[in-house]
């Protein structure tokens, strides 16, 4: 059985490096070909995403920086991405984003795969 997400090109938008890494790291045990990891907006604005990334990671605060804005552009770009943060107050996000699924930190491993995976198409939500 192929790894889930196997051939993979992923963006990792986490401004903490080491949760970064070990999403990263993570990324890479499960079969993705390229992760790249950006801390801050600036690095990856003007990029075409589309043609970089098959799916993203999105921490929903960079320091002070709110990624909703970011987040909304990569669903008008068709790229599928999953929220993987310690934000307090889901709501907004649920509001804004009912369709995306929310990783909670401190989360499991195999709960953001899972996520990254659905969000693919790789396997049928729970």
């Amino acid at each position: 059985m192929p790894a889930l997400l196997d051939g993979l090109r992923i963006l990792v938008l986490e401004d903490e490096f080491l949760i970064a890494m070990d999403v990263e790291q993570l990324c890479r045990d499960h079969g993705a070909a390229d992760i790249t990891i950006a801390r801050t907006l600036g690095e990856i604005d003007g990029q075409a995403l589309p043609a970089r990334f098959d799916v993203a990671v999105v921490d929903l605060m960079l320091g002070e920086v709110s990624t909703l804005d970011f987040a909304a552009r990569l669903r008008r770009e068709g790229i599928p991405f999953v929220f993987a943060s310690g934000y307090s107050d889901p709501e907004e996000v649920k509001d804004a984003f009912p369709d995306i699924q929310l990783v909670t930190k401190p989360y499991s491993g195999d709960d953001l795969i899972e996520a990254l995976a659905m969000a693919c198409g790789r396997i049928a939500p729970a």
